[in-house]
């Protein structure tokens, strides 16, 4: 491979020189390479070739037991002043972060190869995408890079001898969960990860670059980098428009992008095309309108629960050329996870590598699991029945619609939209969801996760709302994406769900667009504008009687401790919050009031 920058050069030298590996490999992501690497991998156990009759191009891969999520304790904004990085994210000084991680990674690599992978986000050459370069010793992450992001020459050769990339450094070095770090460097474009062999902690590319490392960028750079889906949806006459989603964990966001139609509109002939189910960048482009693209070339999927009633579209695409990580593994290298729709394969070894048969429990009585709950499939995209033909396109998708969602037993509608573009910035930076017994914490309790980026602003939150707003006025009013807020998870008295969801989740999808081109009207409440009974296309759908009222009932007494708490959300960011957020809350206290006066 050629190397032509003189910059990544002295870098990859400076790295080896500290890290001390056997021997440097420039990743150029060839077949035969992939081969090479992971034949090597089967060797050595980092990789388990599975049932190719079964699986094709299939491995499975084990982290450590004590590093099987994002750690979000060790992970860490490195900003000269503490305040720049707010108070929604842990902060260290250049310097002691650097010292830090210096002294992991001094002779780290000993015994090791290096592998180097010039990666691009986004379509190579696309004035949205970024390039990074990531150091790493591990073939794990070199096979996940390399289906996550486009990896290889043609990303060397559009960074030519001067350009501009993002440093990513990671190493397992001694796992040691007491030193691990992952490290941001806003000011200087960097990324340290250190003692993590888990996707979320050392794809570098994800969350670290498109998220935390962009969001940065974005805000100096006047765009966007969002936790978002960006999905299409194309009607019967052959209109295809597009929308942006934000929703926390456990919302449903993977199975939204990936929705299959209901029967009945499918033979009308709706469909989806999935652009992304994670990320979205978005810039407003000369039509004073905002567009977007996925950075990712990948899925980077929960396995848990996914099977082909909530996401065929998801079974479809990781039954070929996939990395599944942390899920039960059979003798006959076949896999399994909970929910999947299989029977588990015998004999079996649960993600820890214990034998392992369904229905087992431990010493206190509780089930054991096959797979661990946070396990993961890593498929290309291009894989997926639902991709969007215009994914790779350097312009992206023009966005009509950006929603945000939570979980919400009673006090949210099935949809809502915001009265403007502020007002749509305040139902962002207000979203919540409620825990679920599957989550760590007291059922019910509530999340704040502003955009769903809570964890991934790399920077201060109250700066980041300001940066919203500012978009906003930017844009040419016409070409606004409406704002709208969705709740899947509304449930009756006793605790069954309202909405049936899924697939059906396209019927409120379909009024979403219609109200974006002014088609249909909307009753006005406190909160924002909601559907007439009439406007939610309930054709084919076997509802009870009173599930639609329940759907929509605004109750007084529950917003009303719901602004008592958003109060006390905004507290936290003094005076950097925007006024513009203060009287946003003030607007909506006033208009409970006069609905209460009503009543």
């Amino acid at each position: 491979m050629k190397i032509i920058h003189q910059g990544a050069l002295e870098w990859v030298e400076e790295v080896a020189k500290k890290c001390q590996p056997n021997e440097v490999v420039w990743i150029e992501n060839s077949e035969e390479e992939k081969k090479r690497l992971e034949e090597e991998a089967f060797s050595t156990g980092e990789l388990v070739k599975l049932d190719q009759e079964k699986w094709p191009g299939c491995v499975y891969h084990r982290t450590h037991p004590k590093d099987v999520a994002r750690t979000e304790d060790t992970t860490f904004i490195c900003t000269t002043l503490k305040e720049d990085a707010g108070p929604n994210n842990n902060w260290m000084s250049p310097l002691t972060a650097y010292r830090k991680a210096d002294e992991i990674l001094k002779g780290s690599m000993k015994g090791k190869t290096m592998y180097v992978i010039p990666f691009s986000m986004g379509p190579v050459g696309s004035p949205f995408s970024k390039i990074g370069i990531e150091i790493t010793d591990s073939i794990y992450v070199v096979r996940n890079m390399c289906i996550m992001t486009i990896v290889g020459e043609e990303v060397l050769n559009e960074l030519d001898a001067n350009g501009i990339f993002t440093k990513c450094l990671h190493s397992k070095a001694s796992l040691d969960p007491k030193r691990r770090l992952i490290l941001h460097f806003p000011e200087d474009n960097t990324i340290i990860s250190v003692n993590s062999g888990y996707g979320g902690n050392v794809l570098l590319g994800k969350k670290c670059l498109a998220l935390r490392i962009a969001s940065h960028h974005a805000r100096n750079e006047g765009w966007m980098a969002e936790h978002m889906l960006v999905m299409g949806i194309e009607e019967p006459n052959g209109r295809i428009q597009y929308l942006a989603g934000a929703f926390p964990s456990a919302c449903g966001k993977t199975n939204l992008a990936m929705l299959v139609p209901p029967k009945g509109l499918q033979n009308k002939g709706y469909r989806i095309w999935t652009v992304g189910d994670d990320i979205g960048w978005m810039r407003i482009d000369t039509d004073g309108g905002l567009w977007a693209i996925n950075p990712e070339s990948g899925f980077f999927g929960v396995l848990p629960g996914t099977n082909k009633k909530t996401n065929p579209n998801a079974m479809a695409t990781m039954r070929k050329n996939t990395i599944f990580t942390n899920a039960a593994l059979g003798e006959n290298a076949d896999i399994w996870w909970e929910d999947c729709g299989w029977e588990p394969p015998q004999p079996a070894w649960d993600w820890k590598g214990q034998p392992w048969s369904q229905g087992m429990k431990d010493e206190g009585g509780s089930i054991i699991v096959g797979a661990h709950p946070n396990s993961r499939f890593t498929s290309s995209i291009s894989q997926n029945p639902s991709s969007s033909f215009r994914r790779e396109h350097h312009h992206g998708v023009q966005v009509s619609a950006i929603l945000f969602g939570g979980r919400r037993a009673r006090l949210a509608p099935l949809v809502c939209e915001a009265f403007n573009w502020s007002h749509g910035v305040f139902m962002g930076a207000i979203m919540a969801s409620e825990r679920t017994a599957a989550q760590y914490g007291a059922i019910g309790e509530v999340r704040r996760d502003p955009m769903a980026m809570l964890p991934f602003c790399g920077y201060n939150m109250a700066d980041y709302f300001e940066h919203w707003l500012r978009i906003g006025v930017r844009m040419r009013r016409k070409m606004r994406p409406r704002i709208f807020h969705v709740n899947w998870f509304r449930t009756d008295e006793n605790g069954g769900y309202l909405w049936p969801g899924f697939g059906e989740n396209l019927r409120v999808l379909e009024w979403i667009l219609a109200r974006c081109r002014g088609e249909v009207d909307a009753i006005s409440t406190p909160i924002g504008y909601i559907p007439r009974p009439e406007d939610i296309n309930l054709e084919g759908l076997d509802l009870p009687q009173n599930n639609m009222e329940k759907l929509f009932k605004i109750n007084h007494d529950d917003w009303h401790e719901e602004a008592n708490q958003i109060e006390q959300f905004f507290k936290q960011f003094g005076d950097r919050l925007p006024t513009e957020m203060w009287a946003q809350l003030e607007g909506l206290r006033r208009r409970l009031d006069v609905m209460e006066e009503k009543q």
